[in-house]
């Protein structure tokens, strides 16, 4: 299940403005600065789900190639900032408190597949997002007990459809696309919004305004204080 209806603060690959993205460091920086929630990427690799953005590797660490074609050992001895390792989901899942939303978002074909044995029967808060949104409905098939948001940079006659596909809880939308009337409208499906990426306090509050239902953070400490309840 996912929180209570309110403004939530889900700090973006952890909280990349205070540690490296995607790392264990840099979730315990977001859960030290009060998020509601964590996002996070996740890849296949030698049959391991690990926590990266790219399909490559060359830019978050020290390596290069395909996340996909190197092995694990070497994913794990490659320097994903500050010293800090590639993780893997099962270690993300151990240190980040139940209660905190996790939003997991599927990289790569195949990844669908794998999260959903992963967390079968998890009992934890969580959502699963991707812009692939037919690896979202593989994911919605076999795991329908666990909400699902499509990502998208781009507001479209068709989304609607892509919604009600995965019966979506939430819209994960690009804050470039955001405004009023679309929040609304999205309110309207079933499903409001959570937009990315927003790191300015008086935006936050405009978005919070119109009806989103959070936003996703590099910077959680400069939007501190924006969570009252949303009205259903």
């Amino acid at each position: 299940m996912l929180p209570q209806a309110r403004f939530l603060l889900i700090g973006h690959r952890g909280a990349p403005g205070h540690a490296p993205e995607n790392t264990l460091a840099g979730f315990a920086a977001a859960l030290a600065l009060g998020v509601d929630g964590i996002e996070l990427d996740v890849h296949l690799a030698a049959g391991r789900l690990v926590v990266i953005h790219d399909r490559r590797v060359d830019k978050t660490t020290n390596g290069h190639g395909l996340v996909a074609e190197l092995p694990f050992e070497t994913l794990r001895r490659l320097d994903a900032g500050d010293g800090e390792r590639i993780p893997t989901l099962d270690e993300v899942l151990d240190r980040v408190p139940p209660g905190i939303l996790l939003n997991i978002e599927l990289k790569a074909p195949g990844t669908a597949a794998a999260v959903a044995r992963r967390l079968a029967g998890e009992p934890r808060s969580l959502l699963i997002s991707s812009f692939d949104h037919a690896e979202l409905a593989r994911f919605h098939a076999l795991c329908p007990a666990i909400p699902c948001a499509p990502l998208t940079v781009r507001w479209h006659a068709g989304l609607r459809d892509v919604v009600e596909a995965v019966k979506a809880r939430h819209l994960n939308l690009a804050d470039r696309v955001a405004n009023a009337a679309r929040l609304q409208a999205a309110r309207g499906w079933g499903c409001p919004c959570f937009i990315f990426t927003v790191n300015d306090a008086a935006r936050a509050a405009q978005l919070r305004e119109w009806g989103a239902g959070g936003v996703f953070t590099d910077y959680p400490d400069r939007l501190r204080g924006l969570a009252p309840p949303v009205e259903a």
